[in-house]
């Protein structure tokens, strides 16, 4: 069997919990797309892990496998498996895989990407500033180093040479000066700590599913930050839908393959773009202080909103969702009122969706479906039958509008705060 875990909104869904929880019984855990502008947070008895790159798989000993479709910055992942192996989890070739075609951030993409923000102006995306879209920029211009050219020495210094002569105007521009030599040393220093964990992973992959074997494709941000479906221009570099396990990682078994949903129960976005429930009242700030809405990865506060149900039903189409895992439900604990958007009125008009045009997405008016708040405590709740009656309306007012059933519901940060309605775990 087969499980991609994906966000539904703009990231920050509980992704890193709910991969833990279901890793527990898999025999690898898949990274497909994105870099380390991403975050997940595990919370594991008394301990709480941060990683950007690696897996959560990797902190229970499973086989993990950074695939083809992330960018990866290898100065940040050794620093990263550095932190973990202080912290007792130890990482080697045997239970990390990385592609030997992945495409490298080097740190003209972080200069580039500064760049980038300075000329946007009053318009910048907002991004982590970690060089993640300039490396995919090189990438589809065909410019990238891979990390298997880095033991091709006369082949990585060609390829770099024209790389930065690619950048060097932009470069000159801003007084921004890169020596390429210094550059291909560090590379070559770099490399001999993370070419041993380069491997075919494509063939790896698929050799596991023939075997039958339980792999779990772990989405980074959210499908609203895909670059096709997401919030353009205010989206990340990379597909985050569902449909990138496959061109992210090589893998080519289409059957028996359940997508988990992740849904915050209600709406959360980093950095600039569109937002039709954003609230900017003392809602807003509770449910920043309540459900400690500052980023993994940047620590910028996240702004908050009602949620949206109208942009989830969209992610779950376009990602095939078979099932969706509402979290921080325990956020909304003390609200008298709790609100959610079941459509839009643009221009007079009713939209059951979120159009692309962006000169739309400027006149958006949110329509609002009010419900009761249950003002009773759900936190660590694991069993339905314990929920709030009002909470439980609040969920199947949900599943009514987004036509799917509410799988998992995540009452905390532990694996045991968790409600399984279907049995997920125990039908693995």
């Amino acid at each position: 069997m087969f499980y991609s875990v994906i966000g539904t909104q703009w990231g920050d869904e509980g992704k890193g919990k709910i991969v833990d929880w279901l890793s527990s019984l898999a025999d690898m855990v898949v990274r497909f797309q994105g870099g380390n502008n991403a975050g997940h947070t595990l919370k594991i008895e008394d301990k709480v892990y941060k990683l950007n790159l690696l897996p959560s798989g990797i902190i229970r000993n499973k086989k993990c496998i950074i695939g083809n479709g992330v960018v990866l910055d290898p100065w940040a992942l050794i620093d990263e498996i550095s932190k973990l192996n202080n912290e007792g989890i130890l990482i080697n070739n045997q239970n990390l895989y990385i592609a030997e075609n992945i495409c490298l951030i080097l740190p003209i993409h972080k200069i580039i990407d500064e760049v980038n923000e300075i000329e946007r102006g009053n318009e910048n995306i907002g991004t982590t500033m970690r060089g993640i879209g300039p490396a995919y920029e090189d990438k589809v211009g065909r410019r990238a180093i891979r990390l298997c050219d880095i033991q091709n020495f006369d082949l990585l210094k060609n390829k770099l040479d024209k790389l930065h002569k690619f950048h060097q105007p932009r470069l000159e521009k801003y007084n921004k000066n890169i020596d390429v030599d210094i550059v291909y040393q560090d590379i070559l220093s770099i490399g001999k700590h993370i070419l041993k964990f380069a491997s075919p992973v494509w063939k790896i992959i698929n050799e596991a599913g023939e075997k039958k074997n339980i792999i779990l494709f772990e989405g980074a941000q959210g499908s609203l930050l895909d670059i096709d479906f997401g919030t353009y221009p205010f989206v990340t570099s990379s597909n985050t839908s569902s449909g990138q396990v496959f061109a992210g990682t090589g893998f080519g078994i289409k059957d028996n393959h359940k997508v988990f949903g992740i849904t915050k129960a209600y709406t959360t976005r980093v950095g600039s773009g569109p937002f039709p429930t954003e609230l900017k009242d003392d809602i807003a700030i509770y449910l920043t202080e309540k459900g400690k809405e500052f980023g993994t990865v940047t620590k910028r506060k996240r702004r908050c909103g009602w949620f949206d149900a109208s942009l989830v039903k969209q992610s779950l189409k376009i990602s095939g969702v078979t099932d969706i895992v509402l979290t921080k439900l325990d956020v909304l604990d003390e609200l008298d009122i709790i609100k959610i958007c079941t459509g839009y009125k643009i221009n007079g008009k009713n939209y059951d969706y979120l159009p692309f045009d962006e000169k739309l997405q400027e006149h958006i008016e949110p329509i609002y479906k009010s419900l009761d708040g249950w003002k009773q405590t759900t936190f660590g709740i694991t069993k339905w039958e314990s929920l709030p009656e009002n909470a439980k309306k609040y969920i199947l007012y949900i599943e009514k509008i987004l036509e799917k059933k509410i799988s998992i519901i995540s009452t905390g940060p532990e694996r045991s705060e968790t409600i399984d309605r279907n049995n997920i775990l125990g039908n693995i």
